[in-house]
């Protein structure tokens, strides 16, 4: 057997590690609506808990900004797609979703945004796209019938479900805009991105939610995770340090460590959290078929994601086209 070189030790701890920051961040992200949901049913509007989400995220990533002040004049258009819908048009549908919806439903009805995107590339660009894709999206939109339970009529509220799919769409207008100059000779940083895409999606929220009508005494006092009385600021204090800021950098960090298409897949895991947290902590249980078909509709994502082809292979694209620039992970919820 040969002797490991100090090389391939530092690529499989730095792949080791790598992995650990993806699970890390895959459990900040699937945190986020099992804190928020307690907010919303204490008396605070959705937009409202996105705009604090959004803005305090701001607050604690503007020396990131400032230190990439030079994307202002070099990518205004990605930055603007960053902050209008990753971080507030993604944010503010699964926020509004979830306060009508189970949160694991709501989350997965988001992981629909893979098979959208191979919509938009096949019927829209008119771009070939893998066997295996198409497999992938077939799998993913039968696992989300299940879900929702096609068969009793749609067992959910469905405003809340056009919602969650406006998410989707939302994850996919920012996917499309990636991919549009990904050619660039230089890629921008992914955490100046982050930064301003949430400074410029606080801005756009505050216009919005009109944050000075929301009702801050909720804030000072506590929120009920099925029946049990946790303070606010605690709730609120994870959403922004926990599930944005945290989630954002140590996927970003992940990505670089491994690859956006493995990155991607461990994300997936986020669904899966999300849906275990809420069941214990909210106690939003789900059916057997909506667990099989929760399972389905990640397996459905992973073919999708981890079949596309290298950038300028030539190959029919898989994920909606090359890796797109930013590596961000899988969600932005």
């Amino acid at each position: 057997m040969p002797v490991p070189t100090t090389a391939t030790t530092r690529k499989h701890g730095g792949r080791g590690v790598g992995l650990g920051l993806a699970l890390l961040s895959a459990v900040a992200f699937g945190g986020s609506g099992v804190a928020a949901k307690p907010l919303i049913e204490a008396g605070l509007d959705p937009l409202h808990v996105v705009w604090l989400r959004v803005a305090g995220a701001a607050l604690v990533m503007l020396p990131l900004a400032m230190r990439h002040r030079g994307l202002l004049r070099r990518r205004p258009g990605l930055l603007a797609g960053f902050g209008l819908l990753a971080v507030a048009g993604v944010q503010a549908c699964y926020f509004a979703a979830i306060s009508r919806i189970p949160v694991g439903v709501a989350l997965l009805v988001e992981y629909l945004a893979p098979a959208l995107v191979l919509g938009w590339v096949r019927f829209v660009q008119r771009r070939p796209v893998t066997r295996a894709a198409a497999v992938g999206v077939v799998l993913a939109v039968g696992g989300l019938a299940c879900v929702v339970e096609v068969w009793s009529g749609l067992g959910f509220d469905v405003l809340g479900l056009v919602l969650a799919l406006g998410a989707a769409c939302c994850q996919v207008g920012y996917f499309v805009l990636s991919d549009q100059g990904s050619d660039a000779a230089e890629a921008p940083d992914p955490l100046g991105v982050i930064a301003y895409g949430l400074l410029i999606g606080a801005a756009v929220l505050t216009v919005v939610a009109r944050p000075w009508s929301m009702d801050w005494s909720v804030l000072t006092g506590s929120a009920e995770m099925d029946g049990t009385p946790v303070a606010a600021s605690l709730l609120l204090g994870w959403i922004v340090l926990v599930a944005t800021v945290a989630a954002y950098v140590t996927g970003v960090v992940s990505v670089r460590r491994l690859s956006p298409q493995v990155a991607g897949v461990v994300a997936c895991l986020e669904a899966v959290i999300a849906t275990v947290l809420a069941w214990v902590l909210l106690g939003e249980h789900l059916s057997a078929p909506q667990i099989a078909g929760g399972a389905v509709v990640l397996m459905g994502a992973f073919i999708a994601q981890s079949s596309a082809p290298a950038k300028g292979s030539g190959k029919p694209v898989a994920g909606g086209g090359p890796e797109h620039e930013l590596s961000t992970p899988g969600t932005t919820a």
